[in-house]
């Protein structure tokens, strides 16, 4: 680029690099910005030689992470330029410093067009990687087809070509629109007889992004990747600058098989039959070698032939084939190695028929949990879990166990979970569940959930034959001088419930069993004794005949926790004493649990989340999802509903909560009606649940003030709103009262019970001096919004959230964009699940100053019940105002140099809301209006000034306002500007924030003298002269 030459450049770069702390670097960069700057101004005195190196210092300012807001017209200028120096110049500063949503990047269209369907290659090529590197959909909708053309021309140099294939990519991935799917098919096959290997790998990285959205429109193509596989796998014509390692263009194979990986399974005998002994090739020929370069390459080829191996289904032999490869990186040192071999043996089990194989190397899998890299142990963990079965359960679990204790406490928690389903999954018998489990307690309490115990609870509860073994069990860890709490938990509850069955065994009598209760009570947190105290009332229960001496320790017990501080254990210590007095009356109180009802284990459904998770899974998912929309779709994995009755389970996971409860509630009680639950405490209170009123629920979002919470039994009717916009006509049904404060309208015209839980005004006014907030809340959804603005670009997050239990079917979500706005919203999902959230982005651009905003056009169906609403978007005037610091003497020369009308408007404004001036300074900053303290001779009066921001242009406003001590409620407003209409526009809407006030502090007298303290300078007086 010949920057060598430029001496005022190397001496500026040596400059800031000389710079001993960042201060210096920003007072040299500003110095020299300053000077870009007034050169720009004095365009027709600068040499082409002094453009260059003017927009060369931009570019490094910018890459050092400064704002640049000036001299993109001038970087653009030179893309015009005839000669080649000063448009390579042009076309890579304006790559670097512009994004795709720029609006500048209109201006160079027709220039990058010229460009490109010119006869001077060079410059289409600097054209072509512009636009492939920041090309929008602006670019797409009127390149594409010279882009097209460039492509498909047999008279273009191979380097055109490259660069028109991978241009061709970026605007089909901006807008898939541009590739008509009738005739690309054809052309893409043509374009894989190239020779040209450049050319190539181009084509094929934009056959795999055609390929991921429509595979059935290129089947034509198969037949000629398979052979591009033959040539490659040969060597045949390939030349030496694309041989890396002695491995044929490498990317090119990587490519080609993963563009086969999108179509289903391939049926001609003849193509699958070349394409199994291509893949064979790839696998005999790849070995593991010393240069760390060469390995990479072969093995990135290996790994996607073993995919494509996978998605083929091919025969067992060949599977077998691949896991005796993958077998020996699994024994190699190289840590990479090991990695990729387990992570490839993992994805291999989704194959059927080839875990018997993969078990041949259990005892290798196995040392890799104890390797040094914890990436290593992941992925040996995630092997382990998956090729387990019943045959060889015992001993994964086994090795599991005893790894707890030495692994790292990242992991732990992982560890627990995935022993602990497999334990209950491939269990030969309950016996040995039993000890798998409390093992692993007793190893891991730390890292130890609450669903895992409580699923022992359920399976000890439900098998009468495990009882006398569980509780023997719990009696011997308890009975250690250190034990985790949450061994503590089950034990307590076991002993209470069954240790009346090991009444006969040595050790085991009520009163020794009570002893070794009441030892562990003290030190335990208040949701463990709240358990051990119910356990102590049952083993005093079950004493047959009745103890003395165990009676009077048991209620020296209950007397002691009688006035704790904690009201549950004070309340449990409180009624058993009381309990304990009735002697056998007690015995139909605090009879045993009855058993739960059979339903699917909490952890074996995790163990089928687990399984959907797979490599393969994941990806396909993640491509849909993308495919569909760019929305970000959040669901909340918890149990929909929370309620417990606690004699049994309740549906939908929740059986994992029982036990916890289960020592409060201790009575057999009959079954519930289904329209309430109770919750039957040992004092005979209940708390009632309505069933038709789920739990409320709280999904985390990127807001973090947002909370969505489930809807309430009946609909609840909100306040009026004003703001909500009504987009079908109201039905004659509706009174006028209603009718104007309807913020919601049923899609056919009826009306809707379904109502906002607040004013939707006061959300928007919130939201006019806030980025983020509530948009709008009914009781099935939450929308929610947080933006981000800079200058005349902003992007809106909007957040929609279904609070309800059924998913909200039929979502439509569009924003309509008035003149000056032009907006770009992604596409909300016709479907959001229950519990679950989505998130769109909507990129926001000001084109002219007005205070009309964008609207949101949304509509939904809950249970068959169309809702349909518009809201206002706060794409306010003010949004894109920056508060701008302004001397005296530059706000003095300023308004001296507006003069009037229509520059300068000044307005009386009447029915003001009274307030001091420090709150309306206030709120002039949250408006982005900066006061400007002490430059108006009044102290009654307020200054301030801002830059509006519109499209290319910046535009300063000043600002005066006099206000009449004596009377609050007017005041005069100027604004003044070099634009009419952003004057008008500003005036309106500082008119509309001064009168109707967004939820201010309450009105406090604030005498003058503390206003009057701010001193006048020399500039004020000059400006008391003029206003």
């Amino acid at each position: 680029m010949a920057l060598s030459g430029m001496r005022g450049l190397s001496v500026f770069i040596s400059d800031v690099r000389n710079c001993q702390n960042k201060e210096q670097e920003r007072v040299r960069v500003d110095k020299e910005l300053a000077n870009i700057r007034t050169r720009f101004k004095n365009e027709r005195g600068l040499s082409v030689y002094e453009k260059k190196k003017y927009v060369w210092k931009i570019l490094y300012i910018y890459m050092l992470g400064y704002d640049v807001d000036f001299g993109h017209m001038e970087t653009m200028a030179l893309i015009s330029a005839p000669k080649y120096a000063e448009k390579q110049v042009g076309y890579i500063v304006t790559s670097c410093l512009l994004n795709e949503n720029h609006n500048f990047l209109q201006l160079v269209i027709n220039t990058v067009r010229n460009d490109i369907v010119g006869r001077n290659e060079t410059f289409r090529c600097l054209a072509l990687t512009m636009v492939g590197n920041i090309g929008g959909r602006e670019f797409s909708e009127s390149l594409a087809p010279d882009v097209q053309k460039l492509l498909m021309s047999s008279s273009c140099r191979p380097i055109v070509r490259k660069k028109a294939a991978l241009c061709m990519l970026r605007l089909y991935r901006k807008n898939p629109d541009v590739v008509n799917t009738d005739g690309w098919p054809e052309c893409m096959a043509h374009l894989l007889n190239e020779r040209d290997l450049g050319v190539l790998i181009a084509v094929m990285s934009l056959l795999v992004a055609l390929v991921a959205n429509t595979p059935e429109a290129y089947w034509n193509c198969v037949p000629k990747c398979v052979q591009i596989l033959e040539r490659l796998t040969r060597g045949q014509d390939v030349p030496q600058d694309y041989t890396y390692y002695g491995i044929p263009s490498p990317w090119l194979q990587v490519k080609t098989m993963r563009v086969l990986q999108y179509f289903p399974s391939i049926e001609d005998p003849s193509i699958r039959k070349s394409l199994l002994n291509v893949l064979q090739t790839i696998l005999l020929r790849t070995d593991v070698v010393k240069n760390i370069n060469k390995n990479n390459a072969s093995h990135a080829v290996l790994f996607e032939a073993l995919s494509l191996v996978m998605h083929l289904d091919a025969e067992k032999d060949l599977m077998s084939q691949c896991i005796v490869l993958l077998g020996k990186f699994v024994c190699v040192r190289e840590p990479n190695i090991r990695y990729l071999g387990l992570e490839n043996m993992t994805r291999m089990l989704l194959v059927a028929d080839v875990v018997d194989t993969i078990r041949k190397y259990q005892a290798q899998i196995i040392a890799s949990l104890k390797d040094p890299d914890n990436s290593i142990r992941r992925r040996s963990l995630d092997l382990l879990y998956a090729m387990c079965d019943v045959s060889n359960a015992k001993n994964i679990v086994e090795e599991l166990l005893q790894y707890l204790t030495t692994a790292d406490f990242g992991i732990r928690e992982e560890l627990a979970l995935k022993a602990a389903i497999l334990s209950e999954k491939f269990a030969p018998d309950l016996s040995w569940y039993v000890d798998a489990v409390l093992r692993l307690i007793d190893k891991a309490g730390d890292f130890v959930s609450d669903d895992i115990w409580y699923r022992v609870v359920q399976v000890v509860t439900n098998n009468d034959d495990l009882q006398a073994y569980a509780a023997e069990k719990a009696r011997n860890y308890l009975d250690k001088p250190a034990v985790h709490e949450t061994m503590v938990k089950v034990s307590g509850y076991l002993l209470g419930e069954y240790s009346h069955l090991l009444a006969r065994r040595p050790g085991c009598s009520s009163k020794e069993i009570f002893h070794i209760i009441k030892e562990k009570i003290s030190a335990v947190t208040t949701v463990t004794k709240a358990i051990l105290l119910s356990a102590c009332v049952k083993v005093l229960m079950h004493c047959q005949p009745p103890n003395q001496e165990l009676f009077e320790q048991a209620t020296a017990t209950f007397r002691r926790y009688e006035n704790s501080v904690d009201a549950e254990v004070q309340q449990r210590a409180v009624e058993f004493l009381a309990l304990s007095r009735n002697g056998l009356a007690m015995v139909d109180i605090m009879a045993e649990m009855p058993k739960f009802p059979e339903r699917q284990s909490a952890l074996l459904k995790k163990a089928v989340d687990t399984d959907g998770d797979a490599p393969e899974v994941s990806a396909t998912k993640l491509r849909l999802q993308q495919q569909n929309s760019m929305a970000l779709v959040v669901a909340d994995r918890r149990p929909p509903n929370g309620d417990l009755h606690l004699l049994s389970v309740t549906e939908a996971g929740a059986s994992n909560q029982y036990p916890k409860h289960a020592a409060v509630a201790e009575s057999q009680a009959s079954e519930v009606p289904h329209s309430s639950q109770s919750q039957v405490h040992s004092n005979g209170a209940t708390q009632q649940h309505a069933s038709g009123t789920p739990h409320g629920d709280l999904l985390g979002d990127l807001i973090g003030t947002l909370a969505i919470d489930a809807p309430p039994a009946e609909p609840t009717t909100g306040p009026s709103d004003s703001q909500a916009l009504e987009a079908p006509p109201k039905s004659p049904a509706i009174s006028a009262a209603s009718a104007d404060s309807l913020a919601l309208v049923v899609l056919d015209a009826a009306p809707t019970q379904v109502q906002p839980l607040k004013s939707v005004s006061e959300w928007f006014r919130e939201l006019s001096v806030k980025d983020s907030g509530v948009l709008y809340e009914d009781p099935y959804v939450q929308i929610g919004l947080k933006a981000e603005w800079r200058n005349a670009q902003g992007r809106m997050v909007l957040f929609f959230g279904n609070k309800f239990t059924a998913p909200l079917r039929n979502v439509r979500g569009s924003v309509l964009s008035p003149p000056h706005i032009r907006t770009r919203s992604a596409v909300v999902p016709e479907t959001i699940p229950p519990r679950a959230q989505v998130q769109v982005p909507v990129d926001v651009a000001c084109i002219g100053a007005s205070r009309e905003t964008a609207v949101l056009d949304f509509s939904y169906n809950v249970e068959y019940t169309p809702v349909k609403v518009q809201l206002k978007l706060p794409t306010l005037l003010n949004k894109f105002l920056q508060i701008a610091p302004v001397s005296a003497n530059e706000f003095v020369a300023w308004w001296r140099a507006l003069g009037g009308p229509p520059s300068k408007i000044q307005e009386v404004v009447r029915g003001v809301r009274p307030m001091p001036l420090t709150d309306m300074a206030d709120l002039f900053i949250r408006l982005h209006v900066g006061v400007l303290p002490g430059l108006d001779p009044n102290v009654n009066n307020i200054v301030a000034a801002t830059t509006f921001y519109s499209g290319t242009a910046a535009t300063l406003c000043l600002v005066r306002v006099e206000t009449d001590p004596l009377d609050r409620t007017q005041m005069r407003l100027t604004v003044a500007s070099e634009v009419p209409n952003t004057t008008y526009e500003l005036k309106e809407l500082m008119k509309e924030q001064l009168v109707d006030i967004p939820s201010l502090a309450q009105p406090s007298r604030t005498s003058a003298s503390s206003l009057a303290a701010m001193g006048l300078t020399a500039p004020a007086a000059a400006l008391a002269g003029l206003i």
